[in-house]
């Protein structure tokens, strides 16, 4: 990770210009909150509440004000491994706690939020029924494995179609973004470039007097690209080097 971090070095901004990066800020615990309903995620969203710090208060059992970085980093973990179906042994692993303890984590979390539990149960149910998952724009990803007889390939499955959603839905938003984004430099004449998406972020190429006007439109369009009953919020970088973005 390192050295893949250290080759964003060579890509550098031309004389007179700066990169620009906006990437989602945890589109996928939103997309999660939404998609489940799971009114405790939506208002914590609503209100800009810290979700780790605020799923930690409950899985715990601590005060919001309470809850020690240590459970924070715990929580954390936990809130991305149910977005990838993550298994208690991988989360043993993650967070350095015993299986048995990740377990009780994962169960917790699931007491904590009901409505996420039955979101993934229904579906796994969906996609063994109807052979794929499918995102909120309503693309397919067709998985076989779901039943499968392999008990491991099955899990696989399962662990993809509660994912496929929530990721899919992420992946199809950020191009809705990219497009409205690339549209919009371009109606308003500006020399700068949408150069790079990665995962859950854009970036663009522009001369420094531009700055702006890009910030501007990224937050705009990128923030416009779903109409959710959570805000989807943005973080906006510049530098020199795509290095320096983070």
């Amino acid at each position: 990770e390192a050295l893949g971090r250290t080759i964003r070095k060579a890509f550098i901004a031309k004389e007179g210009c700066c990169l620009s990066g906006a990437d989602y800020s945890q589109i996928e615990l939103r997309i999660l909150a939404v998609m489940s309903g799971e009114e405790s995620l939506i208002e914590a969203f609503q209100h800009g509440n810290d979700i780790h710090r605020e799923t930690a208060s409950r899985v715990f059992n601590v005060p919001f004000d309470e809850v020690s970085k240590e459970q924070r980093s715990a929580a954390k973990a936990v809130n991305f491994g149910v977005i990838y179906g993550m298994s208690s042994f991988g989360l043993s692993s993650e967070i350095h706690v015993s299986r048995k303890e990740a377990e009780r984590y994962i169960r917790d979390y699931f007491d904590q939020h009901p409505s996420v539990k039955l979101f993934m149960d229904a579906e796994i149910e969906k996609a063994r029924e109807r052979g794929y998952a499918e995102t909120m724009m309503g693309r397919r990803r067709y998985i076989p494995e779901v039943n499968a007889r392999a008990y491991m390939v099955r899990q696989l499955g399962e662990r993809l179609a509660m994912n496929t959603p929530i990721q899919g839905s992420a992946a199809d938003i950020i191009k809705l973004a990219m497009i409205r984004v690339f549209r919009r430099l371009g109606t308003e004449g500006l020399k700068a470039k949408l150069i790079l998406q990665i995962h859950d972020e854009l970036i663009i190429e522009a001369p420094e007097d531009e700055q702006g006007e890009v910030q501007r439109i990224l937050r705009e369009e990128m923030e416009g690209a779903a109409e959710l009953p959570v805000r989807l919020e943005v973080d906006y970088n510049t530098a020199a080097n795509w290095y320096e973005l983070k």
